[in-house]
């Protein structure tokens, strides 16, 4: 019995994806529940599994095809595998049958077959007789040495194919290579492009002294593990509780445009770029307004491990109200990060360097890190924008701040 593999049902903001990956072949074994193809869409790469048991039959869709929401990928033929197991254990008894026979343990064998494999490492238990009654004759055994010579050399060149997909050009060669961008890659610079063509986007900067707050993550940061299980203490969920903190005093930051309509939304979903293989993600920790550090610092563990595993979910990837980006683990000192519509603002963090600040007429030295809020101009004011940023600022230099909530 065939049973159809079809590709997920998307949501309504991702119309098609493409396949990426067939992990098996017609006529392989499959067993349910097993990854069978990777369909990439214009967020995620979403996993297919085998629904049943048996042999991958027909692949309708190749890979870089595009498909639509439930069509049709391929099909098993149910129990094949299983079919082909009994067949497949008939043989050897077969074999074996001329032995036992004989009332002997071990295959039937020419002195010259026993002595080549023993001399070449080779169990004559495992050499298939093609002589008389299924006695093992020396010709069968050096086509067993030869397969067995021929097996290693096969293994590397399959370990060294996705090499070709990233070569290493050597000096002085004047060579190309093309090569398609992923639907994520192609999606990204859709966006890019789109944020600026259709947004009025100005960026605004400040600085800010992170001494109070790596005094207390100094200072607690043991603690802090000890007490949650292992969560590690940042400096992303200081900036995420800052910045939840400000778009409550600024509604319009954390707001959106439809149309002719201005949406404020009444939550702060913060999006929090992730680095992956696959380039930049964003997931998104919902209702961050009510997140504690730990929940935060967890959430974004949690997000940063099924990124590099490739497991994010697309409702993990969707629905944010405000991005958060942190180009200071590259070693950025200063950017104008770009809006991701429909949102109307995104946070850059950058690295924090050691500089000389004058603090009541001394020059002191002090760990300051360069803040930048990119913003749609449509829908924030210039002032907005600067007190928002400040607002961040003052909460980050005195952290009691946000205890108090002023």
């Amino acid at each position: 019995m065939a049973i159809e593999i079809k590709a997920p049902t998307f949501p309504e903001s991702v119309a098609d994806g493409t396949v990426a990956t067939w992990h098996k072949q017609p006529g392989d074994a499959v067993k349910r529940d097993e990854l069978i193809v990777d369909i990439e869409t214009d967020k995620v790469v979403l996993e297919v599994l085998a629904t049943a048991d048996g042999v991958l039959g027909a692949i309708v869709k190749g890979e870089g095809d595009t498909v639509l929401s439930d069509e049709v990928l391929g099909s098993i033929v149910e129990g094949g595998a299983a079919a082909a197991a009994p067949a497949a254990a008939a043989a050897p008894a077969a074999a074996a049958a001329p032995a036992a026979a004989d009332g002997e343990d071990d295959p039937i064998a020419a002195p010259a077959a026993r002595k080549l494999a023993e001399e070449n490492g080779i169990n004559i238990a495992s050499v298939a007789g093609t002589g008389k009654g299924g006695r093992v004759t020396k010709e069968d055994v050096v086509a067993a040495v030869a397969a067995k010579k021929a097996a290693p050399a096969a293994a590397p060149a399959k370990a060294a194919a996705p090499a070709a997909a990233a070569p290493v050009f050597a000096a002085g060669d004047r060579v190309e290579k093309r090569v398609p961008m992923t639907r994520v890659r192609a999606t990204v610079a859709k966006r890019l492009v789109e944020a600026q063509s259709n947004m009025a986007m100005l960026t605004t900067f400040n600085e800010v002294d992170m001494t109070e707050v790596m005094a207390l993550r100094s200072k607690y940061k043991d603690l802090f593990e000890k007490s949650h299980n292992g969560v590690r203490l940042g400096f992303m969920s200081f900036f995420v509780k800052a910045a939840t903190e400000a778009l409550k005093r600024f509604p319009a930051v954390n707001a959106s445009i439809d149309g002719n309509d201005i949406v404020y939304h009444g939550y702060a979903d913060v999006g929090v770029a992730v680095s992956s293989d696959r380039g930049l993600v964003v997931p998104v920790l919902r209702n961050a307004e009510h997140m504690s550090l730990a929940e935060i610092e967890n959430g974004i563990a949690t997000f940063g491990k099924k990124a590099r595993d490739g497991k994010l979910s697309m409702d993990e990837m969707t629905g944010g109200t405000f991005t958060i980006t942190n180009g200071g683990t590259f070693g950025s000192m200063m950017s104008t990060p770009i809006v991701n519509p429909p949102q109307a603002a995104i946070l850059g963090m950058h690295n924090i360097i050691q500089r000389p600040m004058a603090i009541n007429g001394q020059v002191v030295i002090r760990p300051m890190m360069y803040l930048a809020l990119s913003y749609d101009h449509r829908l924030i004011d210039g002032k907005e924008a600067v007190t928002f940023l400040v607002t961040i600022k003052n909460l980050l230099e005195d952290p009691a701040r946000l205890l108090l909530d002023i």
